[in-house]
């Protein structure tokens, strides 16, 4: 039986995993589920920069409103 802390890391990775390429794909990095040792270090750094950048933004956005 799986408890609900293991399967709150498992959703909370998939979640991280679809903002990760949904960054990659505004940002035009080529990033594929799996091996992507093919990356630059500047375009995997990119990715993981822009993620907190936009991150940051959410956050900022959500303490203006009072959330």
């Amino acid at each position: 039986m799986t408890n609900s802390n293991s399967k709150s890391k498992k959703e909370a990775k998939e979640a991280l995993d679809r903002f990760k390429m949904e960054v990659a794909s505004e940002i035009g990095v080529n990033l594929k589920d799996g091996y992507n040792g093919d990356l630059t270090s500047a375009e995997a750094g990119s990715v993981g920069g822009y993620m907190v950048k936009k991150m940051i933004k959410r956050q900022e956005e959500a303490m203006s409103q009072g959330k």
